[in-house]
């Protein structure tokens, strides 16, 4: 019998394929039977935090983030000198927010629309009042944020402020603090913190708190949808309240790059 013949200018796939299944997570119920999160967790918990520093070797400074389903990059490029610029004492601050085409359940464009703008302003307000720019005159600092995969677009805007925190520490410049940001969503009479994207789409409002808790100070706040006055507060009260469990784990993820680092520079 004679051999196949494969055509050796083109990737041949196998004999048989199916089709892949997706699932798509924003039609799903936020509930499940047991009128619980689909996640397992309770209303006030987070969703696991990783965060490790150094991811770009070329960048000043980096840090990588994971928050469930929500994956995000960060790379910062400072200080960096402005040229045929007016000259100004104090430094500036640049934040530019990229989707990938496959972060989301609906093929993203590659160019920047108005979504990468918002999450890139919020970011700039929450990092702003922390970093010392009057150390950078004329000059400018630069953040670029990657979203891998989204999940949610408060958890997104949250884990993006704590990446670009981080990464700033890592390019070692001065802040008066960590900033650190966790969001919370209104569904009937209950509070969900860290939603997802089936629960942001059931809830009725939602609240972005960012602060530096070393400081006790709030350095962003916003809110979408239809929330009161009193749920407001009771949305800050309950997202300060894991200002700190946030905070140990960005101070952690710090420590060990800086261990990682003088191990690397005593070999």
């Amino acid at each position: 019998m004679a051999a196949p013949a494969f055509d050796r200018r083109r990737v041949n796939g196998p004999e048989e394929s199916f089709p892949p299944i997706f699932i798509d997570d924003e039609r799903l119920e936020p509930l499940n039977s047991d009128n619980k999160r689909r996640d397992g967790r309770a209303s006030e918990d987070l969703r696991p935090i990783f965060l490790t520093t150094g991811l770009v070797s070329q960048a000043n400074g980096s840090a990588y983030i994971e928050t469930g389903n929500t994956k995000i990059a960060c790379a910062v490029y400072a200080p960096r000198q402005l040229k045929n610029t007016q000259y100004s004492d104090i430094g500036r601050l640049n934040v530019e927010v990229k989707f990938a085409p496959f972060s989301s359940v609906r093929r993203r464009a590659h160019l920047r629309d108005v979504e990468d703008r918002t999450i890139g302003q919020l970011v700039h307000q929450s990092l702003l009042p922390a970093i010392q720019l009057h150390l950078f005159p004329k000059s400018s600092i630069d953040v670029f944020i990657t979203v891998i995969e989204n999940d949610g677009l408060e958890g997104c805007v949250a884990s993006a402020s704590i990446a670009a925190s981080t990464a700033l520490a890592d390019a070692g410049i001065e802040m008066d603090g960590m900033v650190v940001a966790c969001c919370a969503a209104l569904y009937k009479d209950r509070i969900w913190m860290d939603p997802v994207t089936s629960e942001r789409l059931a809830a009725r409002g939602a609240l972005l708190l960012a602060g530096i808790p070393a400081l006790g100070t709030i350095t962003n706040i916003w809110q979408s949808g239809n929330v009161t006055t009193k749920e407001a507060l009771q949305c800050i009260e309950v997202c300060y309240a894991q200002f700190k469990d946030i905070h140990d784990v960005v101070v952690e993820a710090i420590k060990q790059s800086k261990r990682a680092k003088e191990a690397q520079n005593a070999a």
